[in-house]
């Protein structure tokens, strides 16, 4: 069966199966968007029930940890088993997370939900990504690329004000199950509209020693910079278990790869200096970006006093405009040789935006509030989609899932990481977070200015490593690679 797969050319999809093939995973990707942000509306809410405001941003950084965790599992498996069969298990779990956590009778129980949710949420993004990459070649990968920036913007952007709306008129339990409708339909499309995906991989083992070894050197990292001075002290002896735990994961699965006869991560992805520095610069700018989708709403409620729907419906023009930022630089991409100039230049535009909203955090009106989100969108949106392409684009097809899958947990570890630095900056400053109205604006807005001087040094490292990028033409063919 194995010669059999190696012997089999596959045939790439006409321009309209490659529209069905996409249409099928899209759903799976808004999914996923939209959990990441969904709970940030709903967060006053969940800790005044739960009287528990200081650990609520282990709601968020639980499906980040697992998921960020989960990735590269989930990018190997799909080289082995198939992209369908990985999908559609991604999909039950998330699922089957999302319905725990609406039951959940008290915080802990909803953090292991969401934990859950997480690993799920590891098979949907990555596992649509590395989908494309199967049905077109680079050079014409760009057109197809634009819908799946479309949808994981817009589902980013929708989520806060969705999140909060749910909380407002009805239940903030809702959040977690309103999106169970379009889990269940996609069961149904990929498992109709993948069939006839091409398949590219040759015959892999999955080196499940290696996958234990990242899962619990990722997951206690992120405990550690999640729960350190929060949960627990710096200096308690849990922070130090599990520093010292994490550590020891990290050099024994880099020892694992160097001797294992097929490594979870292959040694050559991560030894390309393109697909390095790919990482670094997808990492630093998605991570503030879905750090800004998490806690501008926060800022908007405890700096602005406004409620949590009209605090979601505010990020809209950050939704739409790196909708828009993406578009183009897709398009540009297909188009210009020197594809790298202008999301370099719309990269300045977004640090300076950045910088301004640091500078004017108490005092920014709303109009020149829009006007940042619009400089910020239109200046990352250009590079998120050039980075998936140069990854994919220096790696053979049989690696394809890897290489996607070592983008992802890249960029998921540093999103976490990012995540939990504003978490800490901000829900520690504004106090009981579910106390309406916040007492000390002039605290919650310092906490705030630090933030988002991070944000703008995020974009400024994700600007850096981007300039790092090799420039290679994008190919126009599949086959042979």
């Amino acid at each position: 069966m194995s010669s059999t797969l190696e012997a089999e050319k596959p045939r790439a999809p006409t321009h309209r199966e490659a529209l069905w093939i996409v249409a099928a995973v899209l759903p799976t990707v808004f999914i996923a968007a939209v959990d990441q942000t969904i709970v940030a509306g709903a967060l006053p809410s969940i800790g005044r029930e739960f009287a528990a405001s200081e650990n609520l941003s282990w709601v968020v950084s639980a499906y980040l940890v697992t998921l960020t965790a989960a990735t590269p599992l989930f990018g190997k498996m799909s080289d082995i088993a198939g992209r369908r069969v990985m999908l559609r298990a991604g999909l039950l779990i998330f699922m089957a997370g999302g319905i725990a956590a609406a039951l959940a009778p008290n915080l802990p129980m909803l953090i292991l939900a969401r934990a859950l949710q997480g690993i799920g949420g590891a098979g949907l993004t990555s596992q649509a990504l590395t989908i494309l990459g199967d049905i077109a070649p680079p050079k014409q990968r760009a057109r197809y690329y634009t819908y799946f920036s479309i949808v994981y913007t817009t589902a980013g952007g929708i989520g806060p004000a969705l999140g909060g709306f749910l909380t407002q008129h009805a239940h903030w339990s809702l959040v977690f199950v309103v999106t169970l409708p379009l889990g269940l339909a996609s069961l149904i499309w990929c498992d109709r509209l993948l069939k006839n995906l091409p398949r590219h991989q040759k015959p892999h083992k999955l080196d499940l020693l290696g996958a234990g070894l990242i899962v619990a050197a990722s997951s206690t990292f992120l405990f550690v910079i999640t729960a350190g001075g929060k949960t627990y002290p710096w200096a308690s002896l849990e922070i130090y278990v599990a520093a010292v735990a994490s550590i020891l994961g990290w050099v024994l699965f880099c020892l694992r790869q160097t001797r294992a006869p097929e490594p979870l991560i292959p040694l050559h992805i991560l030894k390309s200096r393109i697909v390095m520095a790919a990482i670094g610069a997808s990492a630093c700018g998605w991570g503030a970006i879905i750090g800004l989708n998490i806690y501008l709403p926060l800022y908007l409620q405890s700096v602005h006093s406004m409620a949590p729907g009209q605090a979601g419906l505010h990020l809209m023009a950050l939704m739409v405009t790196v909708n828009l930022g993406a578009l183009m630089g897709s398009l540009a991409s297909a188009k210009m040789e020197r594809y790298k100039l202008y999301p370099i230049v719309a990269s300045l535009v977004c640090i300076i935006a950045m910088a301004w909203l640091a500078w004017r955090v108490d005092n920014i009106s709303q109009i020149e509030f829009q006007l940042v989100l619009i400089a910020i969108g239109l200046g990352f949106g250009p590079m998120a989609p050039v980075v998936t392409l140069v990854v994919q684009n220096s790696v053979k097809m049989s690696d394809l899932g890897a290489a996607t899958s070592t983008l992802s947990f890249g960029r998921g570890l540093f999103s976490a990481v990012l995540v939990a630095a504003f978490g800490a900056v901000a829900l520690q400053a504004i106090g009981a977070i579910g106390a309406a109205p916040i007492a000390d604006k002039e605290t919650a807005a310092g906490a705030f200015r630090l933030v988002f001087w991070l944000a703008a040094g995020s974009f400024a490292l994700g600007l850096a490593s981007f300039m790092l990028i090799e420039e290679r033409p994008l190919q126009s063919s599949n086959s042979g690679r």
